[in-house]
């Protein structure tokens, strides 16, 4: 019995303290695999990788070479030709902020500037019209072909074949607004109607187009997830609201950029039905800038306001993605 006693004792002398020596080489080895990790040379990548690397940049350089050359270079132009007063002809001068000074003193940009406001609120209402046609449109019934080509029919005409329609649609003599009031009612000479007249026109093909994507988008939807919330007893404004539109949301996001760029850079419209009268009352930013340059050679003013243009569509985008990605996550 006293052997037993001796070695377990022995063995209590022999066993390492954890605050002593021993404590440090358990920290040592605690911590040699991150030293070998940070000895450890970099992951060589693999020659198929390489390869791979290489034949995306080469898929990709047409692409970027052309957004550098058609994109970013005349952004960058024109920020540069706004510090200039320039005619087209003649050697451009040098002016700094002057064409902005002007251009914020000026009535006719701020008229601009309302309209442009007045078009975005009007305009959005596209991505709801369309979306109500596209849920109407998207089920078998006898027809619906038919009926879906005569809503299809306003995106395939020209802007220039919009204007012509309704501006004979608007004349007070012998335009079919005239004959239904049974009077004849000036909307493209009053400042007061012209510009609603002119976004009442804009809104048909612009609805069309957005009926368009939200069909394209209801033929993605997850019927599993449509079938359970039936099951559930989901259906009607519920089973749109809390199913339908969360899938659809990459859709509805694309409609509602596609409709304020839309709004902000309307000019075929005016130009044919109004050209930016009666007395510049339904002028928009993008008919100033061409009023300017074409018409009065003004080329950096011009540029100065395709700049604020570029920024406030710019400002609009950056919200509605910000907005678009933190719903996602």
């Amino acid at each position: 019995m006293v052997r037993p006693v001796t070695s377990t004792i022995r063995a209590s002398h022999d066993t390492p303290n954890a605050s002593g020596p021993s404590g440090a080489s358990s920290n040592g080895h605690a911590n040699a695999p991150r030293a070998a990790l940070a000895s450890r040379p970099p992951r060589r990548i693999s020659p198929t990788a390489r390869r791979q690397r290489r034949a995306a940049c080469l898929f990709l350089a047409p692409a970027c070479i052309m957004v550098a050359i058609y994109v970013v270079w005349p952004i960058l132009s024109t920020i540069r030709l706004s510090f200039y007063n320039w005619d087209g002809m003649s050697d451009a001068s040098f002016v700094g902020l002057a064409n902005y000074i002007e251009l914020f003193h000026a009535p006719t940009f701020y008229t601009a500037l309302k309209n442009n406001v007045i078009w975005l609120a009007f305009f959005l209402l596209a991505p709801p019209m369309g979306l109500a046609i596209a849920l109407y449109l998207n089920q078998a019934v006898p027809g619906i072909r038919l009926v879906k080509s005569l809503f299809f029919a306003p995106f395939v005409l020209s802007g220039v074949v919009v204007g012509l329609v309704y501006s004979w649609f608007y004349d007070p003599t012998f335009g079919l607004l005239a004959l239904l009031l049974g009077h004849g009612v000036p909307v493209l000479g009053d400042p007061h109607y012209a510009t609603p007249g002119i976004i009442f026109a804009a809104l048909w093909p612009q609805t069309a187009y957005c009926m368009i994507l939200y069909l394209t988008g209801l033929t993605t939807l997850n019927s599993e997830q449509i079938e359970a919330a039936r099951m559930e007893g989901a259906k009607g404004w519920s089973l749109l609201w809390h199913v339908i539109l969360p899938q659809l949301r990459p859709t509805t996001f694309m409609a509602v950029v596609v409709t304020i760029i839309g709004a902000l850079r309307s000019f075929d419209l005016i130009s044919v039905m109004t050209g930016g009268g009666p007395f510049e009352s339904s002028t928009v930013l993008a008919y100033y800038m061409y009023d300017q340059a074409i018409k009065y050679y003004r080329l950096g003013y011009s540029a100065a306001i395709a700049v604020v243009l570029f920024a406030i569509m710019l400002l609009y985008i950056v919200y509605h993605l910000r907005r678009l990605l933190r719903n996602e996550h």
